[in-house]
């Protein structure tokens, strides 16, 4: 039996998770509420974490320190960033960091890292099940900040600077607490907008669409891990 963690920073990112398992036993602790079921031989502890990366930080520790997961998922949705990269699709981190930090500040001083590597079995998982499921999926970086990217602008700038797959405001944070504390994580993102001018109205059309079908993916990857 494994225990694995999901977290979500929206309360629409899990609703459909928590519609399938059912009745949970909640556990409260350091300011957030932690759903816990039992499903399909597992442990599933799925939190809602808020928006940006403070809170996913806070959260995620939380979370290691009170349930000692074997993997932690952080699931949901984000602003699509490569050019093949459509609405709809699933990014599969390989790789997340800031992208509103000089990561001069992460690599030269505690904790000697800005590029926090996501698990290669929880990667594959999530491509076997995006197989499974005939959905396009794309393995590549993903980068977070505190803004809700929707210009053409700002849109490029971070793209020729980093070229990510998608952008977000938590994948970042989740990554750099599980990198310290030695703890296997995947974020597994469905794209909700591109990330430009129109982004914001995309969002609005796509969210739950895009929601639901992460949240089909992450309890399958539960199933086969």
């Amino acid at each position: 039996m494994k225990t694995i963690v999901i977290i979500g920073a929206m309360p629409s990112e899990l609703v459909d998770i928590r519609k399938t398992l059912g009745e949970p036993e909640i556990k409260h602790c350091s300011g957030f509420d932690f759903y816990i079921n039992q499903y399909k031989g597992n442990t599933l502890v799925n939190a809602c974490c808020g928006i940006a990366k403070v809170n996913a930080a806070v959260c995620t520790q939380a979370a290691i320190d009170n349930f000692r997961p074997d993997f932690i998922i952080n699931a949901g949705i984000a602003g699509g960033m490569d050019n093949a990269v459509k609405v709809c699709d699933i990014v599969i981190s390989t790789e997340v960091l800031p992208h509103d930090l000089d990561l001069h500040f992460l690599n030269d001083y505690p904790p000697y890292c800005g590029i926090f590597k996501a698990d290669e079995k929880l990667i594959g998982t999530a491509e076997k099940v995006c197989e499974e499921f005939s959905v396009r999926s794309f393995r590549g970086r993903i980068v977070s900040g505190e803004a809700f990217i929707s210009s053409n602008e700002v849109k490029n700038e971070i793209k020729t600077r980093l070229d990510p797959y998608a952008v977000d405001m938590e994948s970042a944070a989740v990554g750099h607490c599980c990198f310290l504390n030695e703890m296997p994580f995947v974020s597994v993102r469905c794209i909700s907008d591109n990330a430009d001018d129109e982004g914001a109205m995309s969002f609005d059309e796509f969210e739950k669409i895009a929601a639901k079908r992460v949240a089909e993916i992450v309890l399958r990857m539960t199933e086969l891990l």
